[in-house]
């Protein structure tokens, strides 16, 4: 039967940080509440750990491997058909509601109305990520710690207008109108690590929990992560004082958008739709939060390119929990299948399954699912695959590879991958990856076209000194480069 669909998206949710996760502190009743009436995905990934090409993969339902996007100035353009589009040619509504970060407002990207869009800053983006060959150091790292603290900003504000447009949109919508897929997309947890005063406080500093792996003999010493450090140096300018400030910041962030949410959420309750509407809650990418000295994205650790994923409905199994491994590549196919409209034969080799027929299904713990990161601050491209209870990590240019055992390992300490006892796995994994891409071949096209576009920008020197934003900002906001 179909139904409308819900899609609430965050923006750099670690997956380990919501209550039904099990985290010790963080305070997330609405989303518990959800998880309750609905089915919790235990191993849910982004398919990029940074926003603009993560966006661009759950609009498409495609790679990077195979559609691009590689980075934060490659931002989707509707060229590539979305889920939107195919809402819209069969007959639904499909409606935005806040952050997308594609080209710009006009850009044809399949919706078909835009409620107060925040978009990618002049149509370019982050065009100082394109410089992957000599690193630069992000002069913007600066800001990130002395933005941490409580207070108002301009994210915060617009969360709060996202959630009155999304509340309104629901109970002004006739239940005579089309059937609609309605996108209500926050930015918070995203930095600044700035909460409201009310979520700040209801996590002390001296109470919150220090970043697991933070001592410097704790950090990863793989080549990949160490040039990472080095060119996204957060963690140079933060003391003490500011890493516990910037936790408490984003455990209230985490439940200033989880009361967000809930305001959402109980005004579909009161309108004509609440038992024809299925929820999904996901978020684009998690956040470091200080684990092993870093900040932020852009990394195949679980706190970086693992997500939450939540899914309820009137047929979706209520307190359930999948181990079947999921991706943000599944949102396309579950779109289709909620509004009940027909599968165009376009689609047929999208890589996604419907979410609510993985719901209702037997775990299917050796599915495959794919992230793959050439974007700021990394040298080679990296491309994850998670099966079973195993994650395995190639890197281009002949960059070790890394294998973990999630099982054994949650927190991804030991690297397996120098073991003989491993080897057929790897190679496993290996021939895995082959079946979805050439990784080698990937990795030259996205140094290729970002080459391009950087000439086209007026080279290395025109592009550092443009400098660093820091972060998109949000409608009416005035952008400030570093």
């Amino acid at each position: 039967m179909s139904r409308n669909l819900l899609i609430l998206l965050s923006d750099e949710h670690n997956k380990r940080m919501l209550g039904v996760s099990g985290h010790s502190h963080v305070k997330t009743p609405n989303l518990d509440r959800l998880a309750k009436n609905g089915t919790f995905f235990e191993n849910a990934y982004c398919n990029s750990p940074i926003c603009v090409p993560s966006r661009a993969i759950l609009a498409t339902g495609r790679y990077n491997a195979e559609i691009g996007y590689w980075d934060n100035a490659d931002p989707y353009d509707g060229k590539i058909p979305s889920w939107g589009h195919r809402a819209v040619q069969g007959n639904c509504d499909a409606v935005s509601i806040g952050k997308l970060h594609f080209l710009d407002d006009q850009a044809p990207t399949g919706f078909s109305e835009q409620i107060n869009p925040l978009n990618v800053v002049d149509g370019v983006g982050d065009l100082l990520g394109l410089i992957r060959e000599e690193l630069p150091v992000r002069k913007g790292a600066a800001n990130y710690s002395k933005d941490v603290g409580s207070g108002e900003t301009t994210y915060s504000n617009y969360d709060k207008q996202i959630t009155k447009d999304a509340s309104d949109w629901i109970l002004n919508r006739k239940c005579t109108d089309k059937p609609w897929v309605l996108f209500v997309s926050y930015v918070c947890p995203h930095f600044p690590l700035i909460a409201p005063e009310e979520f700040y406080n209801m996590y002390p500093e001296d109470e919150v929990p220090w970043p697991l792996l933070y001592e410097e003999d704790q950090r990863s010493q793989h080549p990949y992560y160490i040039a990472m450090r080095k060119c996204m140096n957060y963690d140079d300018y933060f003391d003490e004082e500011k890493v516990r400030k910037a936790t408490s910041a984003y455990f209230g962030l985490c439940t200033f958008l989880d009361n967000n949410i809930g305001k959402v959420l109980a005004s579909l309750k009161q309108s004509d739709f609440a038992d024809n509407t299925n929820i999904i809650y996901t978020s684009d990418h998690g956040d470091a939060l200080g684990m092993r000295g870093m900040w932020a994205k852009s990394t195949m650790f679980e706190e970086s390119a693992g997500v939450p994923m939540i899914i309820t409905g009137p047929d979706i199994p209520k307190s359930k929990k999948v181990k079947t491994p999921v991706s943000l590549v599944d949102i396309f196919p579950t779109v289709i299948d909620s509004l009940g409209i027909t599968q165009n034969v376009e689609d047929d080799n999208l890589p996604g399954k419907s979410l609510i027929k993985i719901a209702n299904d037997n775990d299917d713990y050796e599915r495959i699912v794919l992230s793959e990161y050439h974007a700021a601050a990394s040298p080679v491209g990296a491309f994850m695959l998670r099966k079973g209870k195993f994650k395995y990590v190639y890197f281009a240019e002949g960059y070790p590879a890394q294998l973990f055992n999630l099982e054994n390992d949650q927190y991804e300490e030991n690297d397996l991958s120098k073991d003989k006892k491993y080897e057929d796995i790897i190679k496993e994994f290996y021939n895995e990856l082959l079946k979805i891409c050439d990784p080698e071949k990937v990795n030259k096209r996205a140094k290729s076209e970002q080459l391009e576009k950087i000439e086209k920008n007026g080279g290395v020197e025109k592009i550092i000194s443009r400098g660093d934003f820091g972060y998109s900002p949000a409608p009416g906001q005035k952008k400030e480069f570093d």
